[in-house]
């Protein structure tokens, strides 16, 4: 049996996927608040964004369940276990993280990116190529059968990844077809043109663009490295994929933190007014004129000084990664709360004053009673607009602390760390590219569908939006 292992942040991703779920339940049973999310289903570039963020959710849930693996029984009986911490996404990655070559190569190259000198038979000294131990090494003459083979493994790929799309279409027609009482032909046929409540077409082709990268892209990568490896020989398409979880931890745990206290000294402050907005306010500004870098940079380094004094808290290298992880997460939550505090406070100004506050006060009902039905409610909209906004933000903040030395730890696979190792690569000469693309695509990826997502959202829980950009 595995040993299960719980790191902090694993536990806070699953009690925020806790919380959604909650958060889903309750919407669905009140009318009011279906309504805005019906237009967001409605709006095709927001259900593209959901689609591609589920992908990437996913990828992040499945490294986010991590144990160790047993060993050989003692000879006492016991049962040990090994050192090293995977994942359910490192088990379906196996060949990407055990495929390890010497050094650089090149996407799906059969030989490392520079030369080598190589002992001949003959006892000569010869500066050549080296073949890869793992890239092509089914090929008897790389020289040859190298792109035949790609051509054929793409082929393949496409070919499953049809099957596999013609299968989810026609599960999503039937379910369509059932639901209506449609015959399963008009029913596709009400898919492909689009007459349905919903974007289902936008959905499918969004679904079968992702499936069709992932099917080419896990064919390939069995004996290819489809974005070649970096100085250790790792595999590039291997850490690309396990940075997923670290841009969403940074984007969504940062939020837990952050939620909490711009809204409660938000409203707070709007509602209350007097001497209790005077100390809010004073706080955030004055958290504000501290330059937010040097809270991070310090925060780390007292980190730092904490984990180096006391490695006996930590059993293992990802335990220590994590809580710097972690605590990124706190420090960002910290310093990224003000400007919603003053979003709230100044919506709390306005809701304060309307009739139905007055009347609830003059009936003596408690400002606690106030604050929750009648206040909070009607702030919610701004929370959710500037949560899904934020958030896109925050990814990036990973890229650019970690890229200054402030961020994650050095051992934890993220886009910043990828992006902070390109500047030496990006100075060899030939160059080496491929990790900073394979960082800048999966970010752009995740960046660009959270903004698409935060425009739905926002079209559609904002009062003052265009109602005619909620078609998409």
């Amino acid at each position: 049996m595995v040993k299960p292992v719980f790191l902090w942040t694993d536990t806070l991703l699953y009690v925020l996927v806790a919380a959604v779920a909650v958060l889903v339940w309750y919407v669905r049973r009140h009318e009011h608040l279906r309504a805005p999310w019906r237009e967001v289903f409605r709006n095709r570039m927001g259900v593209a964004a959901m689609v591609v963020l589920a992908a990437y959710v996913t990828v992040g849930l499945l490294d986010s369940v991590h144990f160790r693996l047993p060993l050989e029984s003692s000879a006492a009986g016991g049962e040990r276990y090994s050192g090293q911490v995977l994942s359910v996404l490192d088990l379906l990655l196996t060949p990407l993280r055990t495929h390890q070559e010497e050094t650089y190569s090149a996407p799906l190259a059969t030989r490392l990116y520079s030369k080598e000198t190589v002992r001949l038979p003959d006892g000569r000294d010869v500066r050549i190529y080296p073949r890869l131990r793992f890239g092509g090494a089914q090929l008897r003459d790389p020289a040859r059968d190298r792109l035949p083979d790609i051509e054929r493994t793409i082929l393949r790929g496409v070919g499953f990844a049809l099957l596999v799309w013609g299968a989810l279409a026609a599960v999503v027609i039937l379910v369509l077809a059932r639901r209506h009482r449609w015959a399963p032909r008009a029913a596709l046929q009400r898919v492909l043109a689009g007459r349905t409540d919903y974007p289902v077409h936008v959905a499918l082709y969004t679904a079968g663009a992702l499936i069709l990268f992932a099917s080419v892209t896990g064919h390939l990568a069995v004996h290819y490295h489809v974005f070649g490896t970096d100085k250790v020989g790792q595999d590039v398409f291997y850490e690309t994929l396990k940075s997923i979880r670290t841009g969403l931890v940074i984007g969504t745990l940062t939020t837990l933190v952050m939620l909490p206290l711009a809204i409660v000294l938000g409203i707070t402050a709007g509602y209350f007014r007097s001497w209790v907005d005077d100390v809010i306010q004073y706080i955030y500004t004055t958290l504000n004129s501290i330059p937010g870098v040097l809270l991070i940079v310090g925060a780390i380094l007292m980190l730092e000084v904490y984990m180096a004094n006391h490695p006996g808290d930590f059993q293992t290298v990802i335990a220590r990664a994590d809580l710097r992880l972690l605590f990124l997460c706190i420090i960002l939550g910290i310093t990224s709360w003000t400007g919603l505090c003053r979003l709230l406070r100044g919506e709390a100004l306005k809701l304060r004053e309307l009739d139905y506050v007055q009347a609830a006060q003059a009936f003596g009902v408690g400002h606690t009673k106030i604050l929750a039905r009648h206040i909070l409610p009607n702030v919610m909209h701004i929370v959710l607009i500037t949560v899904v906004l934020d958030f896109s933000g925050l990814v990036l903040a990973e890229a650019v602390l970690t890229y200054v030395g402030v961020g994650v730890d050095p051992t934890t696979y993220s886009w910043g760390n990828m992006i902070n190792g390109a500047r030496l690569e990006l100075a060899r000469d030939p160059v080496v590219w491929w990790s900073l693309a394979a960082a800048f695509l999966f970010m752009f990826g995740l960046v660009l569908s959270a903004n698409l997502f935060a425009d739905a959202v926002r079209d559609a829980f904002d009062p003052r939006a265009g109602g005619g950009r909620r078609g998409g």
